[in-house]
């Protein structure tokens, strides 16, 4: 049986799968429950100055029948007593010391108010801190979160001052809601990081009930702007761990957040770069168990390949990503329609007819039946048919052997550029 347990900066746990800062690691109670369930690590909701909350705070976008495609919320840090959450971090470490437990934080950009909140809450026993530098709601309007997470010579400061007296690893949780992630992720890393954690919450509205005018949320007719999360933000999670992951400057560990919902989601995102990963919106969804699946299907997946330890797989595909100027423009690939699987829908037909390339053809055979076929003459692989097929097996995307060698648009671009200056060293 595959070893499961992780290593990120120095904060062990027995799998990679942890609770990220939020509702479900509200109390000792709940992370409790959750180690119970098989959970290897939590962010403790974050700590700061408590708060006040509003009601109502969340709400979901459901697609094509699926529940909670996208989760909302205008939340914010804990509305504990700092008191409170340092006894009950103290007692699950105790009751739980093979488990990790990482205090997220967060407070104005002020280098003594982050010296006194990081000794108090390292004097409890935890095993790391997260530096909260995403939230985009609420605190942000404070100048804390993703106010501060926006400006990398914020990042890099704070860091900075938290490392000054901190005497476990720092993870600095870095905001989506800004241009380029790899900024603030080298400013982390500037600033003496040990990891690095991403995505924090996208800003977003989810709704307008089209009867009352009102937001969704809203709060006695009132809206703002919330974060959002869930499946749905995976793929700009993904992205931002890939761009960090194979980033020259960025030499720390990340643990990957956002819209994982299986072990199939953390497997891409550890292939990506990440060490571990957090999840929120799936345990919100579903509870704590989810976790055991989770387990299972990884602990299964590693064993099927032969891998002994799932930190093998860390970062495995990052050298697969790279810049759109960097690929073959000479790979070529077309699809094509297995007509016994076929159900001759038309949703291939339609989509290529009237928003792609006009490549499928409606055709009919000896004995009159309709069937469809593709052009491969004409097809550019772009795959919106095998997309939108509702029949698994029905399209494939084949790979058409091609006698050119190999060409992306920037050796194309050196290539032209060379022809250019022998040209004008001939007329000289």
């Amino acid at each position: 049986m595959a070893d499961l347990s992780i290593n990120l900066a120095g904060i062990k746990s027995p799998n990679p799968f942890w609770l990220a800062s939020a509702p479900p690691t509200n109390s000792g109670y709940q992370v409790q429950r959750a180690f119970e369930a098989g959970w290897g690590g939590a962010v403790w909701k974050t700590l700061g100055d408590p708060i006040l909350n509003v009601s109502s705070r969340f709400a979901a976008i459901s697609f094509n029948g699926q529940r909670v495609a996208g989760f909302n919320n205008i939340e914010l840090i804990t509305d504990r007593p700092l008191d409170v959450n340092l006894k009950e971090i103290y007692e699950t470490k105790k009751r739980f010391p093979n488990h990790a437990i990482i205090a997220s934080l967060m407070m104005e950009p002020k280098q003594e108010k982050w010296h006194e909140l990081v000794k108090r809450v390292e004097d409890v026993g935890v095993d790391g801190l997260e530096l909260n530098f995403g939230c985009p709601h609420g605190m942000a309007e404070r100048g804390m979160g993703s106010a501060s997470g926006q400006v990398p010579a914020l990042v890099e400061r704070q860091t900075y001052w938290v490392k000054e007296v901190a005497k476990t690893p720092v993870i600095v949780k870095l905001t989506p809601n800004i241009t380029d992630i790899t900024a603030t992720a080298e400013a982390a890393c500037n600033g003496g990081a040990d990891a690095i954690s991403m995505i924090n919450t996208i800003n977003s509205l989810m709704g307008v009930d089209l009867d009352t005018w009102n937001t969704i949320p809203h709060v006695a007719g009132k809206g703002a702007h919330g974060g959002y999360c869930g499946p749905a933000v995976k793929p700009i999670a993904l992205n931002m761990v890939a761009e960090c992951a194979r980033h020259a400057n960025i030499n720390v560990p990340i643990s990957g957040i956002g819209g994982i919902s299986n072990w199939q989601d953390a497997v891409e995102f550890m292939l990506m770069g990440a060490t571990g990963v957090q999840i929120c919106t799936a345990a919100m969804h579903h509870g704590f168990r989810i976790v055991e699946d989770m387990i299972e299907g990884l602990s299964h997946y590693l064993d099927g390949k032969g891998i002994k330890s799932v930190s093998e797989i860390i970062g495995k595909s990052v050298p697969k990503y790279s810049d759109w100027g960097n690929l073959d423009l000479n790979y070529n690939i077309v699809a094509k329609i297995n007509t016994d699987v076929c159900i001759n829908c038309n949703k291939c037909h339609i989509a290529c007819e009237d928003t792609s390339h006009q490549c499928i053809d409606r055709l009919t055979d000896e004995n009159g039946n309709g069937y469809l076929k593709v052009r491969e003459e004409d097809c550019v692989g772009c795959n919106l048919c095998s997309i939108v097929c509702p029949v698994d097996g029905a399209i494939d995307m084949v790979e058409v052997p091609n006698e050119l060698p190999p060409m992306s648009w920037n050796e194309r671009q050196t290539a032209l550029s060379l022809a250019a200056e022998c040209k004008i060293d001939s007329h000289k």
